[in-house]
């Protein structure tokens, strides 16, 4: 196991563990699963959700007792010492248990596992797993991103119209600037997985990610690290800062993509 020197080496390795730890719960009950409820239209929650969750707030609560939580099955675990998880205070973990539901639960081998640690409201520490894959996506506020523990680096490709995009446009002329980005790039994709898409871009398996709306805390907080300390320029739709604890669930659009092309693709998804 390779590490770049980083003063959040232990916090990072405990998310790795712990991350790999929920990864083995979710394929315990892959296509074996029991019960799936109905959370919306366009949501399921599994048994493996509350499972992983569970096992997650079990293992923080024990390790790192001072500090909050926000996870998404579950909600705000407040700190020992009383701060609201949202108060952009002290330690908080942002945890998705699974992040693909939909895809985990028809059978479609592409989700992940979400744990993002931010301190005093920036986000410090972020670990993605794959556990169909066996691979582990990290990233800590002052080294590099890395996959199964070697660095990365986002796409350097020279060309817009070479790029293979993950995209989620929404709103008004949405159709329409669907329809401009395509003509510029070569292909989008829809993983089913926002905080796996986010985080190959990481990697350059996507060039860029964008999603106009719809995400929460907990499906950015740990991929927009990784994507940002890969070289990748990550933005609010406005071109502002891309994460803040005040953000609601369901209220949070990203674009993520090299910094050269980032002004460029952010003008056509607008």
């Amino acid at each position: 196991m390779q590490h770049a020197v980083t003063d959040w080496a232990d916090d990072l390795e405990f998310a790795r563990e712990l991350g790999c730890r929920a990864g083995i719960v979710l394929m315990d009950h892959y296509e074996r699963l029991e019960q799936i409820d109905y959370k919306s239209a366009r949501d399921v929650v599994t048994e493996a959700d509350h499972l992983s969750e569970a096992m997650i707030v079990e293992h923080i609560h024990e390790r790192y007792p001072a500090d909050a939580i926000l996870a998404e099955e579950t909600g705000e675990h407040r700190a020992v010492a009383g701060e609201a998880p949202t108060s952009g205070r002290g330690r908080v973990w942002i945890v998705d248990p699974l992040d693909g539901t939909v895809n985990y639960a028809n059978g479609i081998p592409v989700f992940c596992v979400s744990i993002g640690l931010v301190v005093d409201g920036v986000p410090s520490i972020g670990v993605i797993v794959d556990p169909t894959r066996n691979e582990w996506f990290g990233a800590t506020v002052d080294g590099p991103a890395t996959l199964n523990g070697r660095p990365i680096r986002a796409s350097v490709k020279d060309k817009v119209s070479d790029f293979v995009i993950s995209m989620a446009l929404s709103g008004r002329s949405a159709v329409t600037r669907s329809r401009n980005v395509r003509k510029a790039i070569r292909i989008p994709r829809s993983m089913g997985s926002a905080a796996l898409a986010l985080a190959y871009v990481g990697n350059g398996r996507f060039d860029a990610f964008v999603q106009q709306g719809g995400l929460s805390a907990w499906d950015v907080a740990a991929a927009g690290l990784i994507a940002e300390r890969a070289g990748a320029r990550v933005t609010a739709m406005d071109g502002g800062p891309w994460f803040s604890l005040a953000h609601g669930p369901r209220s949070i659009g990203i674009l993520a993509a090299p910094a050269v092309h980032h002004e460029a693709l952010l003008a056509l998804v607008r």
